[in-house]
């Protein structure tokens, strides 16, 4: 049986910490009992605590006194109902795989505590789905957060991946899934109130990352956006021109699919930032580079200014604020970020 929230685990183990204080506190109270009411030694009380509340039925050290005859009956009453308590609860957890889901995901949240400038996917449907494996492909770290039944089945399928269990609308899941130190949060829930919700929570603790949500209509972009999303993906929209464009040009669009929707080892389009460049190369141009002859790798675009250039001019002067995109194999990507850094061209 698996259980449904991470919460129901949080109760099942306060029940069964409770049981142990119970017992602990039953055997320090019979301990104490037998030695302050019939003057047993400490080995003694152990002992006949021990028979009294096991019921196994050895012989007492010494005769009772009436004091402790009716000190022992009540001990007995007690420890029935406390033992039942206690065997009940360890059975279910124990049974119900409740220790192993409790280790799981304290195993999780310890993984997602040390993250930093993560990736929050909200929601594992079609689109989150689709998002999580190109996150995935490109090695990125990210934790999905997820309340639909069938949908954690879906995951139980994906080992590797951080998953929380729970409502992604509700403030406590994504600060516990480390909203504030993430770096960007997508959100693809079916329902554009929910992502509403998620965008407004998102901006005010994190007020510099960047947020992706799922729309289904054209007002609700809007009022996602002027919630503080950084971009609203219209889903059918987007298939809707996928589909004219394949009609109009068929060959461009496949093209384009290949580069930057399917998972291939030999073509690669990445975003470089200027910032992470050497200081040599501040101010100087394209043509100065000189990067595609020594990496093999094009830079087809950038963001200047705010403003996308494409296929940039090679006289084009490069700025910290710069933002390049570099089309090539991982290799020649690889290697074009190294010589930019280390400022060896």
């Amino acid at each position: 049986m698996r259980l449904k929230t991470i919460s129901e685990i949080e109760v099942r183990e306060a029940s069964l910490k409770l049981a142990i204080l119970l017992l602990l506190v039953l055997f320090a109270a019979g301990v104490s009992g037998f030695m302050i009411i019939e003057k047993y030694s400490l080995i003694n009380a152990i002992y006949m605590t021990v028979i009294t509340i096991s019921t196994v039925g050895f012989r007492e050290v010494h005769p009772l006194s009436q004091t402790g005859k009716i000190f022992t009956v009540l001990l007995i009453i007690f420890s029935f109902g406390i033992f039942v308590f206690a065997i009940s609860n360890l059975t279910r957890y124990m049974l119900e795989g409740i220790f192993r889901n409790a280790f799981l995901i304290k195993r999780i949240k310890n993984k997602i505590k040390k993250l930093e400038n993560h990736i929050i996917l909200c929601g594992y449907g079609r689109n989150g789905h689709q998002a999580a494996r190109e996150l995935k492909d490109h090695n990125m770290d990210f934790v999905v957060i997820e309340n639909n039944p069938l949908q954690l089945e879906d995951l139980e399928d994906e080992p590797e991946f951080l998953v929380m269990e729970g409502d992604a609308t509700h403030e406590e899941t994504l600060l516990e899934a480390g909203l504030e130190r993430a770096g960007a949060l997508i959100t693809t829930l079916p329902n554009d109130a929910d992502n509403l919700l998620i965008v407004i929570t998102a901006r005010q603790f994190n007020p510099e990352m960047t947020i992706i949500s799922r729309a289904s209509d054209e007002s609700a972009e809007k009022k996602l956006k002027r919630a503080g999303a950084t971009n609203v993906i219209m889903s059918d929209k987007i298939g809707g021109q996928r589909m004219a464009k394949l009609v109009i040009q068929p060959d461009i669009v496949e093209f384009l699919e290949k580069i930057m929707l399917q998972s291939m080892s030999d073509v690669n389009l990445e975003e470089i930032a200027c910032k992470e460049m050497s200081d040599l190369f501040y101010h100087k141009s394209i043509r100065e580079l000189g990067i595609r002859n020594k990496s093999g790798a094009n830079i087809i675009g950038m963001k200047k200014n705010g403003e996308y250039l494409f296929n940039p001019d090679p006289d084009v002067v490069l700025d910290k604020t710069d933002q390049l995109f570099v089309l090539g194999n991982p290799k020649q990507i690889s290697l074009m970020k190294e010589l930019l850094k280390k400022g060896v061209i």
